[in-house]
């Protein structure tokens, strides 16, 4: 079997090295890859363009091939700009809940996504990354950065656990997406390596149990709107962790749990859509409509 990673052993490598967890990982996975570092994030910077067009396409107002969703993220968009002092979450969450719902909605509609960890939680991380881009200014370089960052906390939850819904649920999924997303928002705001473990664990703890209940199985709902929680479970956790506050259990304990938890949820709450919402009376009869008519 192979070894499993572990989050906190490069966490107190990066510690060790006084280096950020960004650094640290940047400089991990370009000598893993065998490249060097300016190619690693030239790399990341052309996956933000990646996101930065699926935004731009949910935005359109594009509908899903299902019909269940689309044009969400465009209605967030226009309250935003006819609204702008009416915002319940302010101007930044406000921003992140529209990335995810275009991105989302980009993904239903069969476009061009950045799988982050998967597709049906791609919305997570570019809400995330971007909504505070913008608040705090952040350069290319910094952003890239970032995502790398996010993709050794991905590296390690599909080492320890599983990031697909089939597997372990939607905590497999828009939790990891989660988990990924805060530690990228820690390393953002200049967060300490310890910080970036502490907010990847307690995204994975409020998200842990979370079953994946797709209607009539297609990635539309409640998957899309799920995005949007978990951008902002991982913007909560991130400002929990900058704050301070820590997780009692450490973030490689938690990624083993939500692999038990995974391994004994039922396979009806497992991508089947054989329970959950997907067995609601609305949820069937818009499951039978869809087959219908294809």
């Amino acid at each position: 079997m192979d070894e499993k990673l572990s989050l906190q052993e490069w966490i107190g490598l990066a510690e060790q090295k006084n280096m950020s967890f960004g650094e640290f990982c940047v400089d991990l996975q370009a000598r893993e890859l065998e490249i060097e570092q300016e190619e690693l994030l030239g790399r990341m910077e052309a996956i933000l363009e990646v996101m930065e067009q699926s935004i731009e396409s949910g935005l359109s107002g594009i509908k899903s091939m299902g019909g269940l969703v689309g044009g969400n993220g465009k209605l967030v968009d226009n309250y935003r700009r006819e609204q702008p002092r009416e915002s319940i979450v302010g101007h930044v969450m406000s921003k992140a809940i529209m990335i995810a719902l275009a991105v989302g909605e980009a993904n239903a509609s069969m476009g061009r996504i950045v799988a982050a960890p998967t597709a049906g939680a791609s919305g997570t991380l570019p809400a995330v990354l971007f909504s505070l881009a913008e608040a705090r200014g952040c350069s290319r370089s910094e952003l890239a950065k970032a995502l790398v960052v996010a993709g050794a906390i991905g590296m390690v939850i599909a080492s320890r656990a599983t990031l697909s819904g089939a597997a372990g649920g939607c905590q497999a999924e828009c939790g990891s997406a989660g988990a990924m997303a805060a530690g990228a928002a820690v390393e953002l705001y200049g967060g300490s390596p310890d910080q970036v473990g502490q907010a990847a664990a307690m995204t994975l703890k409020n998200m842990m149990g979370l079953v994946c209940d797709p209607v009539a199985g297609l990635v539309e709902v409640p998957c899309v709107k799920r995005n949007v929680g978990a951008a902002a479970g991982a913007m909560v956790a991130a400002e929990m962790a900058l704050a301070g506050i820590k997780s009692v259990i450490p973030v490689d304990e938690v990624i083993d749990a939500m692999a038990a938890v995974g391994h004994v949820m039922s396979c009806s709450l497992k991508e089947t859509a054989q329970g959950g919402i997907a067995v609601s009376p609305t949820g069937l009869a818009w499951a039978k409509k869809i087959f219908v008519s294809s």
